[in-house]
């Protein structure tokens, strides 16, 4: 059986697929929705396109004059490994439909149901929107931490837990030098701190062409910044984060464990909460954390953050309901990429990541 391709758009309600990279204005107009956050843009879908062939099925409502009103953004995954489905979006922490009620989001899922059975994906993860399905189980839960930003610096400092004030005044003292850049060597510089992070936790590094894309499309077009802290000329650690609006996002973070002792991470957060405070941002989120990392929680606890749970639904196609998943983060998988040479584990990440998602 041929497969299906999405309706052309020419629906009366006003309910299109879209794909947004087609559009010269999306990013204004999603600057109209409440909720509209940096994954939903045109530059992050950019980047998921360009890195692994992810196609864009946006689902949306359009008003009459083709003015956005609401959207679930959704990639087709198509992997010979895992199977064809739809995920909103690929490694994306959260991507909350942009819905202005029920009716809406019933309407916009209902028709990526259709497509996904005509495009025969195994199934549709949404990650975010279970306000729109409070019936439905959770596929997977994490955690999700956001710092509010507009009581200033000042009360932000003081709202820090005592070892992270202490770490940041060692830092300081430790006479390390902190970079703001949107440059393709910071980027160089920051994935060979990733390498050796990634291979500490015992998982394989994303593909440099994938951080090459993000400079090209995200940081160069202004939508975020890579901070580096370094020892002399030598980086020890850095941060990427991501902006779209009011809202700043610390996407991935990096370090050298040999240097834990300057506190540069500390630092380079620290650094960055000045800045977007400074600029008029209202919030910085900490991203996911799987709920048995305790570590990680503690370290994002420890900044004043607001803690709440972060809900991915899956509903299969096939069963025709929904469904739940373990959170794989951590498994015996961890132990083999620690074990690899680390020229073997950036290739695995290489052939692997793609079919993930």
């Amino acid at each position: 059986m041929p497969l299906v391709p999405p309706k052309p758009d020419s629906d009366p309600s006003g309910l299109r697929v879209l794909n947004p990279l087609e559009s010269a204005d999306w990013d204004r107009q999603l600057e109209q929705l409440p909720d509209a956050a940096f994954f939903h843009t045109a530059c992050w879908a950019r980047v998921l396109t360009e890195s692994y062939g992810y196609a864009p099925r946006y689902h949306v409502h359009t008003e009459p004059d083709g003015k956005l009103r609401s959207l679930i953004a959704l990639m087709e995954v198509d992997s010979w490994l895992t199977g064809r489905r739809g995920v909103s979006l690929p490694f994306t922490d959260d991507t909350e439909p942009l819905c202005n009620s029920t009716e809406a989001f019933t309407q916009l899922f209902e028709a990526a149901k259709q497509l996904g059975r005509a495009r025969r994906w195994k199934y549709i993860e949404l990650r975010g929107g279970k306000k729109w399905l409070p019936e439905a189980q959770s596929a997977t839960s994490f955690l999700n931490h956001i710092l509010p930003l507009e009581a200033g610096e000042k009360a932000v400092y003081a709202a820090c837990d005592d070892p992270v004030r202490r770490a940041i005044r060692k830092a300081e003292k430790n006479a390390l030098t902190v970079e703001f850049s949107q440059s393709l060597p910071a980027m160089e510089s920051f994935y060979q701190l990733m390498c050796l992070t990634r291979r500490r936790h015992g998982v394989p590094p994303q593909p440099f062409p994938f951080f090459a894309a993000i400079q090209r499309h995200v940081l160069a077009a202004n939508r975020g910044w890579i901070v580096l802290a370094s020892e002399g000329k030598t980086p020890v650690a850095g941060a990427i984060y991501f902006h779209f609006g009011r809202q700043a996002i610390y996407k991935y973070g990096a370090s050298d464990e040999t240097k834990q002792h300057l506190r540069a991470n500390n630092l380079v957060m620290w650094r960055a909460i000045q800045r977007f405070i400074a600029e008029g941002f209202s919030s910085l989120d900490f991203g996911r954390t799987s709920v048995g990392n305790a570590g990680l929680r503690q370290f994002k606890r420890s900044w004043g953050t607001q803690e709440q749970t972060l809900d991915y639904i899956r509903f299969d196609l096939r069963q025709g309901k929904f469904v739940t998943h373990p959170d794989e983060a951590t498994g015996w998988h961890n132990r083999v990429f620690q074990a690899l040479p680390l020229g073997l584990s950036r290739m695995a990440g290489a052939i692997l990541y793609r079919h993930i998602a």
